[in-house]
């Protein structure tokens, strides 16, 4: 009797799960992932503004005779890679056409590859100054240049203008030709002169000649020309003076014989 109940119930069982609406019923379907929106990527950071030293100075100053000396001794991209690729940045002295012209042409002539470059260096700093910024700079006398120790300068502040001296010249900054971090360039109308190259003052270029006098006008009468001249007209005025009286000497004659004849 237990067998068939078992059987029974088995059978009871099986026709439950083979129904049709317990094969319509299924598990709820899993929820879709929810869509995560990630934030749009940041716009990539724009390329540095690097300052170009050669470009700058062909166009400012007149600079020509300084550059062309930078990019002799390569000395230009000294300072360009300071520039670009350093925190400190770079501050240059730089001399106007005038200055070198002012000096004897044989005092840098006979300078040699690193006496130029040397002396190209020291009217650098390796560091950015501003103009405000040399008056605290001026309590730290001397200050070492691009070119090293012993190559130092003095600087100066003389109620606002900056004094930049070396041992044979000690110019005033004149302008400022380029000031922003990291770059700065100040036009000086002297060439720094630092004592471990030039034992003694350069010596001046030669004063130019004169250049010649424009000859005498010719319409501006010289001292013989005008003694001439006087004579003409002394000349001039005895002859009137005879042809007056001939004049009239005929007509005192002439009525004269009028009244004769009367």
């Amino acid at each position: 009797m237990e067998f068939k109940a078992a059987v029974f119930a088995a059978v009871v069982v099986a026709v439950l799960l083979s129904s049709p609406a317990l094969a319509q019923k299924k598990s709820p379907p899993a929820p879709a992932p929810a869509t995560v929106s990630l934030p749009p990527s940041p716009a990539p950071a724009p390329a540095p503004h690097y300052v170009d030293l050669a470009e700058l100075l062909s166009v400012a100053g007149p600079f020509h005779t300084f550059l062309n000396y930078l990019e002799k001794t390569n000395v230009i991209e000294t300072f360009q890679s300071q520039a670009n690729k350093t925190d400190e940045g770079v501050t240059i002295f730089v001399p106007k056409d005038s200055a070198f012209a002012a000096i004897k042409k044989s005092t840098f002539s006979n300078l040699t590859g690193d006496q130029l470059k040397t002396l190209l260096l020291y009217h650098a700093f390796p560091r950015f100054y501003s103009l405000a910024e040399f008056k605290n700079l001026s309590a730290l006398n001397p200050v070492n240049t691009f070119a090293g120790s012993p190559y130092t300068l003095n600087l100066t502040d003389d109620m606002g203008s900056i004094y930049v001296q070396s041992m044979w010249s000690k110019p005033k900054i004149s302008s400022s030709v380029y000031a922003t971090d990291p770059v700065a360039v100040y036009a000086l109308n002297k060439v720094l002169l630092p004592m471990q190259i030039f034992s003694k003052d350069p010596p001046l270029a030669p004063a130019p000649a004169p250049a010649p006098e424009s000859g005498a006008s010719d319409l501006a009468p010289g001292p013989a020309a005008g003694k001439a001249a006087a004579g003409t007209g002394k000349g001039d005025s005895t002859s009137a003076a005879y042809s007056i009286g001939v004049v009239n000497g005929l007509a005192l004659a002439a009525t004269a014989s009028l009244m004769l004849l009367w």
